[in-house]
C-alpha cells in the first residue's frame, strides 16, 4: 500500500510548530509495512489544499490529512475533502454527545455554532473517536483510495492513530519487522564492503548498516504477517551475514556482540558480570572514571561494582595503587606494563574478581612520544593478566575516551565468555 501524508496548517509552514505528526505517522506506517512515498505540508487555504488532495488521489492508495479539524474558519480540512469527494458533512452521534457533555460541565464557556464543526464527518465515513479532544476523525474509501482525516494536536492524533486507525488498516496487511545486530571492532565502510553482494541483491529481507561512535549496527527488515514468519526470514539472512569474512579473514560473527537498538557493550558486559556472579573494579587514567560511571548507570550495579580508582597523574598511580614510582617512571605511563600493574593492583586492593585499567593519550598533544589515541587497556583476574593496545586515530578527545571505554567493556565481555 502506498501512503501519502498531508499536514495542514500555516503555522507549520512558518516554522512556529515542528511537524512531529509526519514523523510519528511515517514510523507507525513503516511498522505496518505501508510505504509512505510523499509528505506534503499545506497552509490553511482551501484552493491549495484542494489541489494537493487532487494530486494525492492520483498516486496514492492511502491519503492521510492531519490538522484543520477545529472550530475556527481556517479549520477547513474536512470541508475541503468533502468538496473533493462530492459528499456532504453529517454529524456523528457519539462526537455530538461528547460535545454536549463537554459544555454541560463548563457552564461559563459559551457554545457557539462553529463548535459543532468538530462533531462532523464526511458522509459515509467511519468515525475515528477522539479520546483526548473534541474533533472527531474519519476514514472513508472512495474509488479505491482510502482517505483519513486526523486532528492536528499530537496529544489527540497519537491516541487516535494507535487506538482507532491502526486496528482498522492493519487487518490482513503485512507488517514491517526489524532486527538490529550490533558489531564492535569493524568499521562501517568495511562492513558495507564485505556485505556488498548481499546489499546489492537485497529485495526482502533488507539490510542497512548504520555507524555509531566506535561501533556499527545492521538493521535487518522484512515484511511478514507474523513475528514467527518474520523470524524465519531474518534467521536465514542473519546466518548468511555471520558467515561472511572481514577483509582480514575474520568471520563477522566474531565482531558481533548483541541485538537491539537499546543494547550496548556496557550493558552486555554488565549482564554477563551478573550472570557469572563476578565483581569488577577499575583504575582509570585517560578516561577519568568514565568506565566506572557508565557501569554505575545500570540499576543493581552495586552487585558487581564496589568501587575503583581514578589515577590521573603518575604520582597518584603510585600512591593510590601501591605501585613503585620508579617502575612507573622506568616503563612510562603509556605502556602495557603500567596498564597491567593498574589492573592487578586495583583488583588486589579491592578484592574484586576482575580488575580493568585504562591508560593512554586522549589529546590534544602527544605524551611520552606516543601519538594521540594510543591507549593501553588491561584486565586482571586471579589466573592471569592481559593487556591490549589500541590506536584510536582521527578522533576528538571525548571520542578517544569514549571508544576506550568500549574497548574495555568488550575486553570484559570476551573474558567472561571465554571463562
Amino acid at each position: 500500500m502506498k501512503a501519502e501524508l498531508i499536514t495542514v496548517g500555516t503555522e507549520l509552514l512558518t516554522g512556529q510548530i515542528v511537524n512531529t505528526n509526519a514523523q510519528f505517522l511515517s514510523e507507525k506506517f513503516a511498522e505496518l509495512g505501508i510505504d509512505v512515498f510523499f509528505q506534503t505540508t499545506v497552509g490553511d487555504n482551501r484552493k491549495r489544499l484542494l489541489s494537493v488532495i487532487e494530486l494525492a488521489s492520483t498516486r496514492s492508495d492511502l491519503v492521510v490529512l492531519c490538522g484543520g479539524l477545529g472550530p475556527t474558519e481556517d479549520d477547513l480540512t474536512k470541508q475541503t475533502l468533502a468538496e473533493f469527494l462530492g459528499r456532504k458533512l453529517v454529524f456523528d452521534e457519539q462526537a455530538s454527545q461528547k460535545l454536549d457533555a463537554f459544555f454541560a460541565l463548563r457552564p461559563k464557556h459559551t457554545r457557539t455554532p462553529n463548535n459543532e464543526r468538530q462533531a462532523q464527518i464526511i458522509e459515509g465515513s467511519m468515525p475515528l473517536q477522539n479520546r483526548t479532544g473534541l474533533a472527531v476523525g474519519g476514514y472513508v474509501s472512495v474509488d479505491g483510495v482510502r482517505y483519513v482525516v486526523l486532528p492536528g494536536p499530537p496529544s489527540e492524533l497519537k491516541p487516535m492513530v494507535t487506538e482507532e486507525l491502526i486496528p482498522l488498516i492493519s487487518n490482513g496487511h503485512t507488517q514491517l519487522y526489524s532486527r538490529v545486530l550490533r558489531f564492535f571492532g569493524i568499521g562501517e565502510s568495511q562492513l558495507a564492503t564485505v556485505l556488498a553482494p548481499l546489499i546489492d541483491k537485497q529485495v526482502d529481507p533488507t539490510l542497512a548498516p548504520y555507524a555509531k561512535t566506535g561501533e556499527v549496527t545492521l538493521r535487518l527488515s522484512t515484511k511478514a504477517h507474523s513475528q514467527e514468519e518474520a523470524d524465519s526470514k531474518l534467521d536465514v539472512l542473519e546466518e548468511k551475514i555471520m558467515s561472511v569474512k572481514s577483509l582480514d579473514g575474520i568471520l563477522l560473527k566474531d565482531f558481533f556482540y548483541g541485538y537491539g537498538d537499546d543494547n550496548s557493550l556496557a550493558k552486555t558486559a554488565f549482564s554477563l558480570l551478573k550472570e557469572h556472579d563476578k565483581t569488577i573494579t577499575a583504575a582509570e587514567s585517560l578516561t577519568a572514571g568514565l568506565f566506572q560511571a557508565t557501569l554505575a548507570d545500570f540499576p543493581g550495579s552495586s552487585q558487581v561494582f564496589k568501587g575503583g580508582y581514578v589515577t590521573y597523574s603518575i604520582e597518584e598511580k603510585a600512591r593510590m595503587l601501591d605501585i613503585p614510582l620508579s617502575e612507573l617512571q622506568k616503563h612510562g605511563v603509556i605502556s602495557s606494563f603500567t596498564a597491567k600493574k593498574m589492573a592487578e593492583q586495583s583488583r588486589r586492593l579491592t578484592g574484586a574478581d576482575i580488575g580493568i585499567s585504562l591508560t593512554g593519550v586522549a589529546g590534544p598533544d602527544e605524551l611520552e612520544g606516543q601519538p594521540v589515541g594510543t591507549v593501553f587497556i588491561a584486565i586482571a583476574t586471579k589466573d592471569k593478566t592481559q593487556s591490549l593496545k589500541v590506536l584510536i586515530g582521527g578522533r576528538t578527545r571525548s571520542d578517544v575516551r569514549y571508544i576506550s571505554t568500549l574497548h574495555a567493556f568488550n575486553l570484559v565481555r570476551q573474558s567472561l565468555l571465554n571463562d
